[in-house]
């Protein structure tokens, strides 16, 4: 239990980060004198930074251990969300956003190859279904408390919050997780040892069919993550407050999806729970989608369809990517993780831009929900692959 509270304690970094300023978004746009697509930008930045920092970070984790790369970007991490507090201009801001993605790239691929390393099959499953309970909390109660921090104070408050989590964070790690990769297992690779393994692993289809899935459908929940303070509060009139609320609401769905996924443990196979997270997401932003172009949905209707979808959430993740990291040797766990992770932010954020490119160069509901849509279904294109790829190695 202790461990499912340590490695949930460093992945909710990520999703404070990125959930917590949310509901200030219109006023640092108004604060920083910008406009709209530049804050996203902020978002989508930090997005990248994960994506590169999980490339650099796993393999160096795999040559020297895990705890001394965790150790060094939770730190980094925690100066970078103090300087945050005093960006002069929403350029400074997107920068320093990339740096504190890239430090917040550690608890990410980390966490995840620490269970790799001590776990497989559906005890893995199982571990992430835990872990996913006390991570999901940082979702859910993220938004909630940016809302209620604009009420006392101005956003940066946000950013102090950030930076006192991460420093815990250090604390925490430093007295109470153990090492999980033994000296004789770690490996050191040069530069062309990692193109090589990195190259074996993206032709992999047993790898990459899940990791696209994964990534696609993140991509997907990217978009409404980055979009859906703008649409409620812009486009249907919500308060800070309300919108956080609703972003709460929705962030339960996705922790009874997850928890959900783990009670069937055992009872389903994961390809089959995986193919039923994929099937309800699909059908909850296909549905979002004609109701807004049709111009009927309403603010209730959307929270609605996306409790559903972010449900279906709590299915896709944990399976995907424990079926991506299962058959990999525990030698190249941490490039594994890191290769998925940062093609899974990359997707997120390149996905998610996709929305604000509009005439108006705002998100709407309708290009919100044709991203959504459009992503949804490329990730299930990409579960065919798997599947078949599945069938293929039985089959040989």
């Amino acid at each position: 239990m202790l461990l499912v509270l340590v490695l949930g304690l460093l992945t909710a970094t990520g999703p404070l980060a990125t959930d917590m300023y949310l509901p200030a978004f219109p006023q640092i746009t108004e604060d920083l004198g910008t406009v709209e697509a530049q804050v996203q930008l902020t978002l989508t930045s930090m997005m990248l930074g994960l994506s590169l920092g999980q490339l650099i970070i796993g393999p160096m984790s795999d040559a020297l251990g895990r705890r001394k790369p965790l150790l060094v970007g939770v730190a980094v991490f925690t100066v970078t969300s103090v300087l945050c507090v005093f960006v002069p201009n929403v350029t400074a801001f997107i920068v320093l956003r990339f740096v504190q993605g890239m430090a917040g790239a550690a608890g990410a691929v980390i966490a995840r190859a620490v269970v790799r390393d001590l776990f497989r099959g559906d005890e893995a499953v199982r571990f992430f279904s835990r872990l996913a309970l006390v991570m999901m909390l940082a979702p859910l109660l993220a938004p909630l408390l940016g809302a209620q921090l604009l009420l006392v104070g101005p956003w940066q408050l946000s950013f102090w919050v950030l930076a006192a989590m991460s420093a815990l964070s250090f604390v925490v790690t430093l007295v109470w997780l153990p090492e999980s990769l033994p000296e004789a297992e770690r490996v050191r690779r040069g530069p062309r040892e990692l193109v090589a393994t990195v190259g074996r692993l993206v032709r992999q289809p047993r790898f990459m069919s899940p990791v696209l899935t994964l990534g696609l459908s993140f991509g997907m929940l990217f978009t409404y993550v980055s979009a859906f303070s703008f649409v409620s509060q812009q486009e249907f009139g919500a308060s800070p407050q309300t919108y956080a609320w609703l972003f709460a609401v929705n962030s339960l769905g996705m922790m009874a999806g997850t928890q959900t996924n783990g009670l069937l443990v055992g009872r389903v196979e994961t390809l089959r729970r995986l193919g039923v997270g994929l099937s309800l997401a699909l059908s909850s932003v296909l549905v979002l989608t004609v109701l807004s172009l049709a111009g009927v949905a309403s603010l209730w209707t959307a929270v609605g369809l996306l409790a559903v979808m972010m449900f279906s959430v709590g299915f896709i993740m944990p399976n995907a990517t424990v079926t991506a990291l299962d058959g990999q040797p525990v030698a190249v766990a941490g490039t594994a993780s890191a290769l998925m992770g940062s093609l899974q932010f990359a997707m997120g954020g390149g996905v998610a831009a996709l929305a604000g490119l509009t005439p108006s160069g705002e998100a709407s509901l309708v290009s919100m929900s044709v991203v959504m849509a459009g992503a949804a279904s490329l990730s299930a294109v990409a579960y065919v692959w798997l599947l078949r790829a599945k069938r293929a190695s039985v089959a040989g």
